[in-house]
């Protein structure tokens, strides 16, 4: 039986940026993604995520906070000088570390924090979310 992708309202040819320094994770996060119907594509680090935004213009960026380059707040800051609302998803195993400045994003903007490691579940349950 071939499966067919999962489409969450909205999601019909939704965009997806994954910017991450450990490439494995990413693509795994791709994979996933992928199967469910979006199309995704991946960047590196923060510059590289940069680049990717602007030939890409994704839907939402997952990005990971601690990177070489620029770091995600760092990265999301440069995008959102081209679209202050686009749909953010930070990742990182100790969050804790920006706490301020990701409560400051939560509020000011559709973000939203997944720490690592997280499920498949806890990844879609996060993207389904209106606004981040």
């Amino acid at each position: 039986m071939i499966k067919k992708p999962h489409f969450l309202p909205g999601s019909v040819n939704m965009k997806i940026l994954i910017v991450d320094d450990n490439y494995s994770l990413a693509e795994i996060i791709q994979m996933i993604l992928e199967d469910e119907g979006y199309e995704v594509r991946l960047a590196g680090d923060g510059e590289e995520g940069y680049l990717a935004y602007l030939h890409f213009k994704p839907d939402v960026v997952i990005t990971d906070l601690h990177m070489p380059e620029k770091n995600g707040l760092e990265l999301m800051e440069c995008i959102r000088r081209h679209d202050p609302q686009v749909k953010t998803i930070y990742m990182s195993a100790d969050p804790w570390i920006f706490s301020t400045r990701l409560e400051e994003e939560k509020k000011g903007h559709a973000a939203s924090v997944l720490q690592k490691p997280f499920s498949r579940g806890e990844l879609m349950k996060v993207l389904a979310q209106p606004g981040g």
